[in-house]
């Protein structure tokens, strides 16, 4: 879908994205979107993919008609484009595709030396396929699960050239095995550059239980809400800021765990999900039956 903003041209570069007021449940509230494409001086593009069981941002998006007017902010770039590098490998993992598509475009046009590594579950789900099948030629390659073909990450970095740049937008699979195999093969932190889309996780999204010591009620997560709605609705309230798993002011303690937490997030290291002393609520979950918090909190 294309916004066109109602004064001023649209200022941005390929990684940039947008925050959208959204309306969920008749409350207002935040979502943000990759920009697609190369910048255009008359809107601005997203690609929203519908999940009837996320937060309620995508039926939000999917119930607007033309004509329909929104809030929404000034660009903001976190996954910047460093253009003039010896060579690049763009990766993509399912809708993870939407800010990579303006990178490919740019370094086609610059007539960079680059190659896009594009994952899905089929062709037919994989968007934007058929304009960067056109555009890119044999510098695309698909990896469509339906098709018996998964991409190995760790054999892709191996073949990389000493100054290779890496660009990856994703589920956290891809991104912890991307990750791991960079460091593996000594590679330097800086040449890696990633976004993820915070829904992603490593089990499917399902109702579980938070109990916050202190109070006399447990909070019910059902599976298309996030921890840190049902606590804030429940009055627990939590300090919150990118909604995205990035920045850490959302978690809370962790006191004990029935069943397995779903770390989501990108802000915590490996070592610190696997000690399990601290969750994310805007973007984790729990499987398998609740978890038991310490906020901070305490009353005067």
């Amino acid at each position: 879908m294309e916004f066109a903003p109602n004064h001023g041209e649209p200022v941005w570069s390929p990684g940039s994205h947008i925050d959208v007021g959204v309306v969920i449940d008749g409350r207002a509230d935040t979502r943000s979107y990759s920009l697609v494409g190369e910048p255009d001086a008359g809107c601005y593009r997203v690609a929203v993919k519908r999940e009837e069981w996320a937060r309620g941002g995508s039926r939000f998006m999917w119930s607007l008609k033309a004509g329909s007017r929104l809030s929404v902010s000034a660009p903001k770039n976190l996954f910047e484009l460093q253009v003039g590098r010896p060579e690049y490998l763009l990766v993509a993992g399912g809708i993870g595709i939407t800010p990579i598509v303006g990178m490919a475009q740019t370094l086609a046009r610059r007539s960079e030396k680059f190659r896009l590594l594009y994952c899905g579950r089929s062709r037919g789900e994989m968007a934007f396929l058929p304009e960067l099948s056109e555009r890119l030629g044999d510098r695309l390659e698909i990896f469509a699960t339906d098709e018996g073909r998964r991409l190995n990450i760790a054999e892709a970095i191996t073949g990389l050239g000493a100054d290779t740049e890496l660009y990856l937008c994703g589920p956290i699979r891809l991104l912890d095995a991307a990750r791991q195999a960079w460091a593996a093969a000594g590679r330097p932190a800086a040449s890696l550059r990633y976004e993820t889309f915070a829904n992603s996780g490593r089990h499917a999204p399902e109702q579980f239980w938070v109990r916050v010591p202190g109070r006399s009620v447990e909070i019910v997560v059902p599976e298309n809400k996030a921890m840190l709605d049902a606590l804030n609705e429940a009055g627990v309230e939590v300090m919150w800021d990118c909604l995205r798993g990035e920045c850490g002011l959302c978690a809370v303690d962790i006191v004990e765990v029935v069943g397995a937490v779903d770390h989501r997030d990108v802000f915590l290291s490996d070592h610190q999900k696997q000690k399990n002393a601290k969750l994310c609520t805007c973007v984790s979950r729990a499987v398998g039956g609740g978890v038991v918090i310490d906020t901070g909190y305490r009353p005067e």
